[in-house]
């Protein structure tokens, strides 16, 4: 039986995971660790994504409009997705302003 063997085995690889992370790091190598910061970044990069998708060239093609999306259709997932989408088409302006906010931080924090 190849299953999880209980704590013990959670700790073997535990164990493991940090034999790793040392021979990594006498090598050269440094973990980076995900911090609240580049938590923001990712987020303003999808939002970013978002903002820029062409409602004609793309969105229309799928079938991912809001005029398609009436009644019950709006609460499915679909629905969500396409609202989120225009949503961050919408607030193009303050994204722009967080774009550059996040630009000069990173310029004099590095």
């Amino acid at each position: 039986m190849y299953g999880c063997r209980g704590k013990e085995h959670l700790h073997n690889i535990s164990l493991y995971f940090c034999q790793f992370c040392s021979v990594l790091s006498n090598s050269g190598y440094s973990i980076v660790k995900m911090g609240f910061w580049t938590l923001l970044e990712g987020f303003l990069l999808f939002a970013n994504a978002l903002a820029i998708l062409n409602e004609d060239r793309f969105l229309a093609r799928r079938g991912w409009t809001l005029a398609e999306m009436t009644g019950p259709q709006r609460n499915s997932l679909k629905g969500q997705i396409i609202g989120l989408i225009y949503a961050c088409q919408f607030l193009r302006l303050p994204l722009i302003l967080f774009n550059i906010i996040t630009i000069i931080i990173k310029l004099f924090t590095g």
